[in-house]
């Protein structure tokens, strides 16, 4: 999940998460390129000895990082709130030709939480304008990665410099803070976590400078 590019015809606060999401999704604009986030592109690269063969992508969107996950030969869970983001997901994944390795669950992870657990659990801008129990969803989620698995929690390094939308008051998590929230104990190692300097492309052609956090845990 990610803060809007564009304009919504109502502002978030009069929506429910659902509603904000659905909305977002459902515009003939689509919000992101299709391409696979480049930040999870290079924790996954780095992964050299990881033998894991499942995965969950939690909160994705459009589908683009659970189409890239399945084309590395991974059985992916991908889980979002909006009906909208998932068949975007299931077009590029048929597209793609590995809609048979992708599992779609609409699933409003502030209530429920898909059963299960995986060798590789990521989650990327796990930042909303309306209403999200973040630190709750990461417990979770480090809960769900099997031993020997891996944990990816990826974010924005501040508030992007193109989105004039955000609130005033919003902070992004930085990555102490994530690791507070998640507050793990001795069986987990870090095996990166830094700010990465990445520029995207916005669908209107424009290409955009930002700051990522990147947080790989592995589960002994």
């Amino acid at each position: 999940m990610s803060s809007s590019t564009h304009h919504h015809t109502h502002d978030a606060s009069d929506a429910t998460p659902s509603e904000f999401w659905e909305e977002f999704y459902s515009t003939d604009i689509r919000p992101w390129t299709g391409n696979p986030n480049q930040v999870l592109v290079d924790a996954v690269t780095s992964l050299d000895d990881f033998a894991g063969t499942t995965a969950t992508d939690l909160g994705c969107g459009s589908g683009a990082d659970a189409v890239y996950l399945a084309q590395q030969g991974l059985r992916v869970t991908a889980v979002d709130i909006s009906a909208a983001a998932l068949q975007h997901g299931r077009e590029a994944a048929c597209t793609a030709g590995v809609d048979d390795q992708v599992h779609w669950q609409q699933i409003d992870l502030d209530h429920d939480f898909p059963s299960g657990s995986w060798d590789l659990v990521t989650t990327s801008y796990l930042h909303s304008p309306v209403e999200l129990g973040r630190s709750q969803i990461l417990r979770k989620a480090a809960a769900a990665v099997n031993p020997g698995g891996v944990l990816i929690i990826i974010g924005h390094d501040g508030v992007p410099h193109w989105n004039a939308d955000a609130p005033d008051d919003f902070n992004f998590p930085s990555v102490d803070d994530v690791l507070s929230e998640l507050d793990l104990d001795d069986e987990w190692t870090i095996a990166r976590r830094e700010l990465l300097p990445i520029t995207i492309g916005r669908p209107d052609g424009q290409e955009i400078d930002r700051t990522d956090s990147l947080i790989m845990l592995r589960r002994r």
